[in-house]
């Protein structure tokens, strides 16, 4: 029988908890002629649900456009790998060219600029995005396949079976990993570039928990196969990943202010709202999943002491799904492409958002 995704599942639940929660919001109407963050607007909600589809079924054709190009296991992979270093060479190449074409001519302190290093530049540009770009695409595609749970669990003797031990352990080792991942997904452009689409709303209700992610084939992480090699099954594995999503989706909303006690232990409505406030002093804060007491243990908590101002530092100011999910990759590309040495390129990609804009300026 096949395996069954518990997200998946959920889907029903999801949609009556969005009911509900619209509902609330019509008896507790705010302001009269005044929009709150937590109310749902028509093309907001609309561009979420689409993203969320999308997360579900990218998976599954990332799988065949990605394992042809996965080495060890695709028949493109040497394709691929030539394509990078061709690129690379190509791209330095260009570099020495537009150095020579910009140095002053003889008898005149100005550079000789002219089409041909502007040519070259441009040359240039094209093929550094395609060496780092297919540099990381390599990357991500060789990572996951030698890091899945299925690839560990053959590796190891231990087995934890199938009972409420295996399942604990699961729980609280993805919850875990899940926050170092997501911090590394506000830390890393290249990560966040996958992760922006959970941010880009400016709305804050429970349909912003289905704003998915829809390119995490093309991405790196701490591997969650690694539970594996503690005897978790990865049967077992995917449940918690199913738990720790489904957990996730009732902390996206303004309409539970607090639980209490319970806000020094688990991830909640308010210190979620936090995160995804654009706040200066929540940037990077709260990154836990189902428990809180990580960031309290890696310094990264902050409580909620000012009312959140939900989106991006820079709103990109579409529901258009596609814009969405590419404009921090079209940005990342033109970043690269705009580049003068590697340093500069492969920061755009590896280094931190902030670095990026701020060298960007």
């Amino acid at each position: 029988m096949p395996h069954l995704d518990p997200t998946v599942l959920a889907i029903p639940a999801f949609v009556g908890a969005m009911g509900a929660e619209f509902a609330w919001q019509r008896r507790h109407p705010g302001t009269a002629g005044t929009t709150r963050a937590g109310d749902y607007d028509l093309t907001d909600t609309v561009t979420s649900l689409t993203m969320g589809l999308g997360s579900l079924l990218a998976p599954l054709l990332s799988k065949r456009l990605l394992d042809p190009l996965t080495p060890g296991v695709g028949r493109w992979a040497r394709a691929l790998v030539g394509t990078a270093v061709g690129a690379a060479a190509l791209t330095t190449a260009a570099d020495i060219v537009r150095r020579r074409a910009e140095l002053p001519a003889a008898g005149d302190a100005r550079p000789a600029r002219g089409p041909n290093g502007e040519s070259v530049a441009r040359l240039g540009g094209f093929a550094a995005v395609a060496a780092v770009g297919v540099t990381a695409l390599t990357a991500a595609t060789t990572w996951a396949a030698q890091t899945s749970g299925e690839r560990l669990f053959a590796r190891t003797e231990r087995d934890l079976g199938a009972g409420a031990a295996a399942t604990i352990v699961a729980i609280l080792g993805w919850d875990a990993i899940y926050y170092w991942n997501h911090r590394l997904s506000h830390e890393c452009r290249w990560l966040w570039a996958v992760h922006v689409v959970h941010h880009s709303s400016e709305r804050y209700n429970l349909s912003t928990a289905l704003r998915q992610p829809v390119a995490e084939g093309v991405t790196l992480s701490v591997p969650y196969g690694l539970l594996a090699l503690l005897g978790v099954r990865p049967s077992t594995i995917e449940n918690a990943r199913a738990i720790n999503l489904i957990y996730q989706f009732w902390i996206h909303t303004e309409a539970i202010r607090s639980i209490g006690w319970l806000e020094k232990v688990l991830n909640t409505p308010s210190h979620h709202r936090v995160h995804h406030g654009s706040n200066r002093r929540y940037l990077d804060r709260n990154h836990g999943s189902i428990l809180i007491i990580w960031d309290k243990l890696f310094g990264t908590f902050e409580p909620e002491t000012e009312r959140p101002i939900y989106g991006l530092t820079r709103n990109i100011n579409t529901a258009n799904p596609l814009q969405v999910a590419t404009h921090e990759w079209r940005d990342v590309a033109r970043d690269i492409a705009g580049s003068r040495i590697w340093a500069d390129r492969f920061g755009y990609l590896l280094r931190g958002p902030g670095w990026a804009y701020s060298r960007r300026a």
